[in-house]
C-alpha cells in the first residue's frame, strides 16, 4: 500500500515534492484574507487613522491593523468604534480608550515628500498611561505599503519580543484552471497577498519555487521544455538560467545558506537521490546512494550549510532524516506515525515543520528534534507544503477549501488562523522569503 502511495504521488507531484505530497493551487488576482480562529484572549490594540492618510491610496492604519489580526495575538478595533482620532500624544485621552477596552494604542501621521512619503508613528500603553515608542520612517512613491509593514513589525516587536515578519514576501504557484500560454504562473507577493508581481508564465506546470537567500534569485522546476528541468532566475533582470536537463526527475532545488550551491532531487543515474550542485561550476555532487525501492526527495539545508534534512521511504514509509555532507552519516528525525514528509526547519534549527498523516488525513505538524514531542498545526484535509516565516512565529501552507486550492497560516505557537483564498483559480506551493539582510 505505501508502496503504491509513493508511485502515486511521483506521478501527481512528478518533482519539486517528487513523490509524497498532495498538491493543492491558486488565482492571479489578489489574495483575500479570512482571519478564522485566534488566540482565545487576544491583545485589543487600536490603530488610530494616521493624520493625512485620507487622501493617500493606501490606509496604513488599515494595513497595520490587518497584519497584527493576522498574527492571532491582537484584536484590531474597527475606527468606527472609536471614540476619537488623536495624531499627537497631548490628544490622547487615555480614560476613554481604557474606557472602550483597549491596551495598546497607535497613533501617527504621513507625508509626501520630494521622493514619496515620511511617517511618524508611536505605540502607547493605555493602562500605564505611557509612550512605549516613537518612530519615523520614509519610502519612496510606491511604498506606503512599506510603511505601514514597517509599522507593524515594530509594534509586533515591541509587544512579543520577536521580530515582526510582515516586511517580508512570498512566492507562489497559479493555476488559472485554462488551457494556454499563461495558465501557470510563478507570482511575487507581499506577505500579505498584497502587490502580486508575476516572474514567469508558462502553459507547462511549474513547481517547487524557492527563494536565494539574498532576495536577488528564485530557482523552481518548469516543464516548458516538454520535461521538468530546474530554472534559477534574477528578480531585478528576470534573466533566466536552465541549470538542469536530464533525463528523468530534475527537481526540489534548495539554495545553500551562502547561495553558492543548490540541492535537488535527480535521477539521472536512475534512482530520485540527492545531489547538490556548485551554481558557479555547474559541478554535481551525488550525496545519497540507495537501492531501487527507495527515494530520497525534499532536501533542505540546516544554517551551517553542513547537513541536509530530507524526506525517504527507505526504512518502509516517508520519513524526515537528516544526512551530513561532510562524513555522510545519516540520522533519522521522524518516528511518530508511518507518513512525515516535506521537512522544514524553524530558523533556530531545534523544530521541524512537516505534513503528517494521522488517521488517513494529511495536516501540517509541528516535531521538537529533541525530545521527539509532536503537535498537529492544522485541522484541515489534504494540508502540504508548509513554509516557515523567517522569525518562526508562523508558517503558510497549502490545502484545500471548497473544492479550490488556497494557502492558509497559521500561528505556531498562538494557534491563530487565516486563509487566503482566491478570486479565480487554484494557488499551491508558497514559499516564505527570508529577511532581507541589512
Amino acid at each position: 500500500m505505501i508502496k503504491n502511495l509513493i508511485a502515486k504521488r511521483i506521478q501527481l507531484y512528478i518533482l519539486s515534492a517528487v513523490c509524497f505530497l498532495c498538491v493543492s493551487t491558486r488565482s492571479h488576482a489578489e489574495l483575500i484574507i479570512e482571519i478564522t480562529e485566534g488566540v482565545d484572549n487576544p491583545t485589543p490594540i487600536a490603530v488610530v487613522p494616521f493624520e493625512g492618510g485620507s487622501s493617500l491610496p493606501e490606509n496604513i492604519a488599515s494595513i497595520v491593523s490587518s497584519d497584527l489580526a493576522r498574527s492571532g495575538l491582537f484584536s484590531a478595533k474597527d475606527p468606527k468604534n472609536m471614540l476619537s482620532f488623536p495624531s499627537k500624544t497631548e490628544d490622547i485621552f487615555y480614560r476613554d480608550w481604557r474606557i472602550s477596552g483597549v491596551d495598546y494604542l497607535v497613533i501617527g501621521n504621513v507625508k509626501p515628500t520630494a521622493s514619496g512619503f515620511i511617517s511618524q508613528y508611536g505605540l502607547y500603553d493605555v493602562n500605564a498611561q505611557r509612550q512605549i515608542f516613537s518612530k519615523v520612517t520614509s519610502s519612496s512613491q510606491n511604498g506606503l505599503r512599506d510603511i505601514a509593514h514597517t509599522i507593524s513589525d515594530e509594534i509586533y516587536f515591541a509587544l512579543t519580543g520577536i521580530r515582526g515578519a510582515f516586511s517580508t514576501e512570498i512566492l507562489y504557484i497559479e493555476d488559472l484552471r485554462k488551457d494556454g500560454p499563461g495558465r501557470y504562473r510563478l507570482v511575487k507577493a507581499d506577505a500579505d497577498g498584497a502587490r502580486e508581481q508575476v516572474l514567469f508564465k508558462s502553459s507547462q506546470p511549474l513547481l517547487s519555487p524557492t527563494w536565494s537567500n539574498d532576495l536577488s534569485k528564485v530557482a523552481y522546476v518548469s516543464f516548458e521544455t516538454s520535461r521538468p528541468a530546474i530554472f534559477m532566475q534574477e528578480l531585478a533582470t528576470g534573466k533566466r538560467t536552465q541549470l538542469t536537463n536530464f533525463k528523468g526527475l530534475n527537481g526540489a532545488p534548495a539554495f545553500s545558506p551562502d547561495d553558492k550551491r543548490m540541492a535537488m532531487v535527480l535521477s539521472k543515474d536512475g534512482n530520485p537521490e540527492l545531489y547538490v550542485m556548485d551554481i558557479a561550476s555547474k559541478r554535481f555532487t551525488r550525496v545519497t546512494r540507495t537501492s531501487s525501492a527507495v527515494i530520497d526527495t525534499e532536501p533542505n539545508w540546516t544554517s551551517d550549510g553542513q547537513s541536509l534534512i530530507f524526506t525517504s521511504n527507505r526504512g518502509g514509509s516517508p520519513q524526515v532524516y537528516q544526512i551530513n555532507l561532510v562524513n555522510k552519516r545519516i540520522e533519522r528525525l521522524t518516528f511518530d506515525g508511518n507518513y512525515n514528509a516535506r521537512p522544514r526547519l524553524t530558523p533556530d534549527g531545534k523544530n521541524l515543520i512537516m505534513v503528517h498523516r494521522e488517521e488517513s488525513v494529511f495536516h501540517i505538524a509541528w516535531q521538537n528534534i529533541a525530545s521527539g514531542d509532536i503537535r498537529i498545526l492544522t485541522q484541515t484535509s489534504l494540508d502540504e507544503s508548509p513554509t516557515v516565516a523567517p522569525n518562526g512565529a508562523s508558517l503558510l501552507y497549502a490545502t484545500k477549501y471548497r473544492g479550490k486550492g488556497i494557502l492558509a497560516a497559521v500561528s505556531i505557537d498562538a494557534g491563530g488562523k487565516v486563509r487566503f483564498p482566491s478570486k479565480r483559480g487554484d494557488v499551491r506551493e508558497p514559499a516564505w522569503s527570508p529577511y532581507r539582510k541589512k
